[in-house]
């Protein structure tokens, strides 16, 4: 028994250890970030402000519609006992192993002006490329299919019983899933809805094909650093990391806050 314990003791440094070494690992190029701003001149570059602006609104967007639309998906892919799961699990798939720039291709060849669907949609004026329309598009392909994977763990976690329990004292199963399932899932979907929000505001290769113009923070950093070199790229990249991180810190403490 003392043999047990002092083995956990002894584990409990060594692991702690490594964990801070994986987390140094992980946060060391960022060093480079504060070490080669040049503080002394440090000024955003032409359509910076609006490059922010473009992808904060499109995100805020992108991430209310990858809630309302992946949220029911998430919760038939908890629940659901058809034979067929597996082809829809293939296609939840494909958007996740794709490549953004091959994704960007994919929809730029899909809902492009010269296409068979393009071309319906334009007739009922609705265009997809290289505008605010697009840019959302872009980063519901790019951080959707994150926030359904999520979401279903999630919602797999929820006991059964507990909606059974519901439904017998009378809910509607609508009542069920905002009463019982949604209170119980709530971490998860938290957590989910914060990968989804980085996902989306970083979304670059995507992007890039589908909605160059208007240039969100990723493809503005891509464009300073071609057009004028680093210097414009840290300023942009310290803004988008203010704009990025708040949320999901917010989101957790609100999980700590309101969790078991």
């Amino acid at each position: 028994m003392f043999a047990v314990k002092d083995a956990k003791r002894s584990g409990t440094p060594a692991a702690a250890a490594a964990a801070m070494l994986v987390l140094l690992f992980l946060v060391a190029p960022f060093a480079a970030l504060a070490i080669e701003t040049d503080w002394k001149s440090f000024t955003l570059a032409e359509g910076d402000l609006q490059a922010v602006w473009v992808s904060l609104s499109c995100s805020v967007i992108s991430l209310v519609l990858i809630a309302i639309f992946g949220t029911p998906l998430a919760w038939w892919f908890a629940r659901s006992r058809s034979r067929y799961k597996f082809l829809a699990e293939i296609g939840l798939m494909l958007p996740l192993l794709s490549p953004p720039l091959a994704m960007g291709i994919l929809l730029a060849s899909f809902y492009g002006p010269y296409t068979p669907v393009g071309s319906l949609l334009t007739r009922a004026g609705i265009e997809l490329t290289n505008n605010s329309a697009a840019f959302i598009l872009a980063q519901f392909y790019g951080a959707g299919p994150y926030f359904i994977v999520a979401a279903r763990s999630a919602f797999e976690n929820v006991p059964v019983a507990f909606e059974e329990v519901a439904l017998t004292l009378g809910k509607a199963p609508w009542q069920v899933f905002f009463l019982v399932t949604l209170p119980i899932a709530r971490l998860g979907l938290i957590a989910g809805l914060a990968v989804a929000w980085v996902r989306a505001l970083g979304e670059f290769g995507i992007v890039l094909v589908v909605a160059y113009y208007p240039q969100g923070i990723p493809v503005k950093v891509w464009v300073n650093l071609q057009d004028i070199g680093l210097e414009a790229v840290y300023p942009l990249l310290w803004i988008f990391f203010l704009v990025a991180v708040p949320l999901p810190i917010i989101l957790r403490l609100l999980s700590r806050y309101y969790g078991p």
